[in-house]
């Protein structure tokens, strides 16, 4: 009888996508449990789960977050006694536990090995919460309100078996009682498709073309907010925009009131907020919303130099397929940053308030877009070291062999 695997994520596949099709490749029978609107995967059997209640009214604030993982964990729950009821019994459970699902299967299947995949560990001070306090008040309240979306995570890892990172970075966020459990093994991008090449013209929605040869600055910021330093990015945009006149700027995200980092006020969106008394030109800056992705692959193709910035948290895919596709990365000096770029040699890390100093890195970049080919090709090289889907892949096959998957 051959290996089983269970997945467990709120969005499967999400993450999980290029491992699961790879273990169905080798003879690896797989499973899922993910949340109602979950997309699935074909050849994947799924239980959905749905929660069938809200939070409880006029609860202690400080337990909210971990009611709400609880709800999600009962639902995973009668999701996998659904799945055992139909025969299915994994040897490992690879499921990420920041919504709180995988809390109670070790009830279910006690003698499965557990996986937890751990994106963030939060914390009251010295990570994104009272990093940027322009917008989010560091007070007693937010840092106790940090320390508690740990609750039922903490729960997770104290029954798994092995805990995986994407990043150092991530990785180093975890307690010190967990970092034993822990790997790095980032899910990867691919590579070999996602790769520099020759820049080819760009349509806008308005129906212009951007040419080849058009300084272009390109931003990806997926909920526009202010975690992915949207404000510094807009307040650096009109010294660019003034002293470079042929310069177009090329924004991907969807303009959004809620984001990673909290709500934005008096019911406008991060962009709104981000944009406030910001003068640009509409005619050079361009607001595409969410792409397609090959869009957004073709906008880094044009691309001149791409900004990436980030409060210390969860390192964005895009960084890595604009690494991939050779992009110039003018980027924030930060922890999630560090483990990706390294400064003047394969871009630029700047201090994340300094819009004056990103404003003079993108001038100087559409000046002379000749002088940052060193530092493409060393994106390029280190997207391949770090980022190489397969090697992720492989990275994973190995843990699941020392868990005892039976692997060819």
């Amino acid at each position: 009888m051959g290996s089983s695997v269970l997945f467990v994520h709120n969005n499967f596949p999400a993450q999980f996508r290029a491992l699961a099709e790879d273990l169905m490749g080798r003879g690896v029978t797989c499973a899922a449990i993910g949340a109602a609107a979950s997309p699935g995967l074909p050849g994947v059997m799924q239980m959905r789960y749905k929660l069938g209640r809200g939070s409880t009214p006029n609860l202690l604030p400080l337990a909210v977050r971990a009611e709400a993982d609880m709800l999600r964990g009962r639902g995973a729950y009668q999701a996998a006694k659904g799945l055992k009821a139909e025969g299915f019994t994994p040897d490992v459970i690879i499921a990420h536990s920041g919504w709180g699902e995988p809390l109670f299967l070790d009830e279910v299947w006690p003698d499965a090995r557990r996986v937890m995949f751990a994106e963030f560990f939060y914390r009251g001070r010295g990570l994104d919460i009272g990093f940027d306090t322009e917008f989010f008040e560091h007070t007693e309240q937010s840092i106790l309100l940090g320390k508690t979306k740990n609750a039922v995570m903490a729960l997770c890892y104290s029954d798994a078996h092995a805990i995986v990172a994407p990043t150092p970075f991530q990785a180093s966020t975890l307690p010190a009682a967990f970092q034993p459990l822990a790997r790095v093994i980032h899910e990867g991008v691919d590579v070999d498709a996602i790769r520099p090449g020759p820049p080819q013209p760009f349509a806008l929605p308005d129906g212009r073309v951007i040419q080849p040869g058009t300084p272009v600055i390109t931003h990806i910021n997926n909920q526009m907010e202010p975690m992915r330093g949207l404000h510094i990015f807009a307040r650096a945009l009109p010294e660019l925009l003034r002293a470079v006149p042929e310069a177009q700027v090329l924004v991907i995200g969807e303009a959004r009131q809620q984001g990673y980092g909290g709500t934005a006020p008096d019911g406008l969106t991060w962009k709104d907020v981000c944009f406030r008394g910001v003068e640009i030109d509409p005619a050079r800056v361009h607001f595409l919303g969410r792409v397609p992705h090959p869009v957004m692959l073709a906008a880094l193709q044009i691309s001149t130099a791409h900004v990436y910035y980030s409060y210390p948290f969860v390192l964005s895919w895009s960084l890595s397929e604009a690494m991939a596709s050779g992009c110039y990365v003018i980027g924030s000096d930060t922890a999630p940053l560090r483990d990706a770029v390294e400064d003047g040699v394969s871009g630029r890390l700047l201090p994340f308030f300094d819009h004056q100093a990103l404003s003079q890195a993108m001038i100087e970049a559409c000046r002379d877009p000749a002088a940052s080919a060193p530092m493409r090709a060393a994106a390029r090289a280190a997207a391949v070291e770090k980022f190489d889907r397969n090697k992720g892949r492989a990275a994973w096959l190995d843990l699941l062999r020392d868990l005892g998957v039976q692997l060819p």
